[in-house]
């Protein structure tokens, strides 16, 4: 039997359950969807490598596993994560914590941040602000061809709700520590929803932790809706060991004159795989995809990207890179939709690799649709090794061999990392990807965990 059709068999039995596991206590604004979401994903089925945006990526290892546990946390599993503090010095934010994906305090109600900024589950956010919800929930999540997207919409049970009313701004980031703990192995699915207005000003750092060593699988979708004139920035920072399998999907959708930006660091992972569709629905909107990984041994760490420029006067900035060693893999998949009405469309995009071994692989494939015809678009993909020449150049003015390699692959990577904006944070993951080029196996804080 195909490992599809066994996986789709448990999940099926959950599904049947769905009365104790999935419904009970959930808002109807999601369970109105579930029904059509499951059967869309019984057609869809897991993605294969016959879906062109999984061509490159095996999902069989992660989701063969036969996992114990798929739902939300209960209250007592919630305080050892409580207790978590990033120790990250001059990191200026609003520091909140969730366990496996989902909020601690569940239904109890959403905390407003100085600034006007509420921030909690999406249980309680269905609660306190019903008609927003309905307006934005489902809406941008629009995936034909992926199944896991329609997955999620049918199991998810809870997740982080974040909303910045007209005009509001942060006066710090938001940072959400995401920590994956289990004495079982645990297969999450949670749905996220992120809200800025007309005018808001929204700054998000999401940052990923395993912290004990069972089997994880996530499967993430989180909807953004960037209003009138509003700007968005979500950093994610990802640090997890070899057993953890991380799926995220990201849908940005943009009105006129907003501004948004996507940066993934992924330093950690056995499967990695981030969506992220950007869609310019407004005049003027401006979007930026950044992404950064670092991977050895077996781990496979993958990219899809999308920009639909479906309104004129836009601008769009993709660009990845991957430092790629031992019997890693990676993917680059990106895409450029200009269409018929979007003139005047500025769209850039590049993919640079860095293969460290003669067994690491990359597979990148940027790709640019255009029906409009004033437009400046331009893409490039370059997967090799270190520049011998630099290198060179390097060890003649007294540079040993391997710090002259760390030099290069730092100003590599740095390209990627320099476009943080917080100081503090991207002087951290500056060090932080010193460390990984190093072989020292560490994530962020003071935390430390041996990965095998």
């Amino acid at each position: 039997m195909d490992y599809r059709q066994e996986v789709t068999g448990r999940l099926t039995e959950l599904w049947e359950g769905r009365e104790t596991g999935i419904l009970k206590g959930s808002p109807e604004i999601f369970n109105r969807y579930r029904t059509d979401a499951f059967s869309q994903f019984l057609r869809l089925g897991i993605p294969d490598r016959k879906n062109e945006a999984y061509r490159y990526t095996n999902l069989e290892k992660s989701f063969s596993h036969k996992y114990e546990k798929y739902f939300s946390p209960k209250p007592d599993d919630f305080r050892e994560a409580e207790r978590f503090h990033c120790e990250v010095e001059d990191l200026d934010v609003w520091n909140m914590v969730l366990l496996n994906g989902f909020f601690p305090r569940g239904e109890e109600g959403l905390a407003m941040l100085p600034g006007g900024i509420w921030v909690g589950s999406m249980r309680a956010a269905a609660k306190q602000f019903p008609s927003l919800v309905e307006k934005h929930y489902n809406k941008y999540a629009k995936n034909e061809k992926d199944g896991l997207v329609s997955l999620n919409t049918a199991l998810a049970t809870d997740g982080l709700f974040i909303y910045a009313p007209g005009n509001t701004v942060n006066s710090k980031p938001i940072q959400i520590v995401n920590l994956l703990q289990s004495e079982q192995d645990f297969f999450s699915q949670d749905r996220n929803l992120l809200i800025a207005d007309d005018g808001a000003r929204m700054s998000l750092l999401v940052c990923d932790h395993a912290i004990s060593p069972q089997h994880y699988l996530t499967n993430t979708v989180t909807e953004i809706f960037v209003g009138r004139d509003a700007s968005f920035e979500i950093i994610r920072v990802q640090n997890q060991h070899n057993y953890s399998g991380k799926i995220t999907h990201t849908f940005i959708h943009q009105e006129r004159d907003s501004y948004a930006t996507s940066n993934n660091i992924t330093l950690h992972g056995g499967l990695v795989r981030n969506a992220t569709w950007h869609k310019l629905n407004g005049e003027n909107a401006e979007t930026h995809s950044y992404g950064l990984f670092l991977a050895d041994r077996q781990q496979h760490i993958a990219n899809f990207v999308k920009v639909d420029h479906v309104a004129p006067n836009c601008n769009s900035t993709q660009l990845f890179k991957g430092i790629l060693d031992e019997n890693a893999t990676g993917a680059f998949n990106g895409r450029i939709m200009v269409h018929k009405d979007a003139q005047n469309t500025n769209a850039y995009q590049s993919n640079n690799n860095i293969i460290l071994s003669d067994t690491a692989r990359m597979d990148t494939k940027p790709q640019l649709e255009i029906y409009a015809d004033d437009v400046k678009c331009s893409h490039g993909a370059t997967v090799g090794q270190l520049d011998e020449n630099a290198l060179f150049y390097l060890r003649s003015r007294g540079i040993d061999a391997r710090e002259a390699k760390l030099m290069l692959m730092f100003g590599f990577a740095h390209d990627v990392v320099k476009n943080i904006p917080i100081e503090a944070l991207r002087d951290r993951i500056d060090h932080l990807v010193v460390q990984r080029l190093r072989g020292e196996l560490s994530y962020c804080a003071s935390c430390a965990i041996q990965c095998n």
